[in-house]
C-alpha cells in the first residue's frame, strides 16, 4: 500500500536530527533530545510510512520482553527519532495544534496527562525541559538553533507549536516514548491473537484492548489547484504512525505480519512470506529439522 494512493495530497513534511541522545532534566527525568551538535533534514514522512510502523513496533516488542534491556531501547528509540525525528507529543495531544494562540490548553483523555487543561505555557514548557529561556511565541521564518533556515522553512505556514516542536531544544519524555511505542505493539499483538485464540474469554481480552485505541485522524483543509482538492495536515508523527498502522492492520491482503521464528514485525511483500528474513528461515528450518 502507497501511502500517497491514501493520502494524495498532504502535508507530511517533518524534521528529523542526525544525532539524539538521552538526558536528564534537573528533576531527574529522562529525555530524548537531539545533541548539541546535530544538524536538521526535511524530509516527506509518507514516503517511507509502512517502514516506521515496522520499526516502532519492534521497538515496542522489544520492551514487551519480561527482561527489557532498557540501554537497548534507549538507543533504539535514538535511532528512531534520527530515522523520522521525535512523535511531536506537543502537537498530538492538546484537542487544536493551535493552542499556542490561546491562554489554555485542552487535553482529551490520554494515557500521558492527566489533567484536562493548563496553561499553554506550562504544557509547552513540558517539551522544553533545558530550555530556561524558552519562547512560546517564536517570530515566523526565524533562524533555527542549529544554523540554519531549513527548520523554518519545513514549519512555513504551520501553527506555532509545529515550528516549536522542530527546534533543536525540543524533547519527549523518554518514558512516553516508551508507552506509546509499547502500545502500538500491543495493538499489533491483540491483532494476530484474536484470531488464534480458542479461549473466548481470552479472545474478548484481546478485543477489548485493541479497542482502547481511538481513532485519530488528521485535519484537513481544502485547496484550489486545478480543481477543489482536500489537503490532509498531518501535525505529528504520532498521528501519522497511529493511521499508517491502522490501515495496514485492516488491509485485506494482511501484509504486517509476525516473523514466524523471531517475532519481529515485518511487511511481507509476498502472501505466502512467513519470515522477515532469508535468516530466519533458516534457522527456523534447522531447528525444525533437529526436531527443536
Amino acid at each position: 500500500m502507497r501511502m500517497r494512493d491514501m493520502f494524495g495530497q498532504a502535508t507530511a513534511r517533518w524534521v528529523r536530527y542526525n544525532d539524539y541522545a538521552c538526558v536528564k532534566d534537573r528533576h531527574g527525568e529522562w529525555y530524548v533530545v537531539p545533541t548539541t551538535k546535530s544538524t536538521s533534514t526535511i524530509y516527506d514522512s509518507l514516503e517511507n510510512a509502512e517502514e516506521m510502523v515496522v520499526n516502532a513496533l519492534n521497538i515496542g516488542l522489544r520492551c514487551m520482553t519480561s527482561e527489557p534491556d532498557e540501554n537497548r531501547i534507549a538507543a533504539e528509540i535514538c535511532v528512531f527519532a534520527e530515522k523520522y525525528g521525535l512523535l511531536g507529543f506537543m502537537t498530538a495531544l492538546p484537542t487544536t495544534v493551535e493552542f499556542m494562540n490561546y491562554d489554555t490548553v485542552y487535553l482529551p483523555k490520554n494515557r500521558f496527562i492527566r489533567e484536562e487543561s493548563m496553561s499553554s505555557e506550562k504544557f509547552a514548557k513540558i517539551f522544553f525541559p533545558f530550555d530556561d529561556e524558552l519562547n512560546k511565541n517564536p517570530p515566523k521564518h526565524h533562524v533555527a538553533d542549529d544554523g540554519s533556515i531549513k527548520v523554518s522553512l519545513a514549519a512555513r505556514d504551520k501553527p506555532k507549536a509545529i515550528e516549536m516542536s522542530f527546534q533543536k531544544s525540543y524533547a519527549e519524555p523518554y518514558e512516553w516514548l516508551k508507552k506509546q511505542f509499547k502500545d502500538w505493539a500491543l495493538m499489533f499483538c491483540a491483532s494476530i491473537l484474536y484470531y488464534e485464540e480458542t479461549d473466548p474469554l481470552m479472545a474478548d481480552l484481546h478485543r477489548k484492548s485493541i479497542s482502547v485505541f481511538d481513532g485519530n485522524v488528521p485535519s484537513f483543509h481544502i485547496e484550489l489547484f486545478d480543481k477543489p482538492t482536500l489537503v490532509w495536515d498531518f501535525h505529528s508523527l504520532m498521528l501519522m504512525v497511529h493511521i499508517v498502522l491502522g490501515l495496514i492492520l485492516t488491509d485485506e491482503r494482511k501484509p504486517l505480519r509476525s516473523c514466524k521464528y523471531c517475532n519481529r514485525a515485518f511487511i511481507a511483500k509476498n502472501p505466502k512470506t512467513e519470515f522477515c528474513r532469508h535468516e530466519c528461515k533458516n534457522r527456523f528450518n534447522v531447528y525444525k529439522s533437529r526436531g527443536q
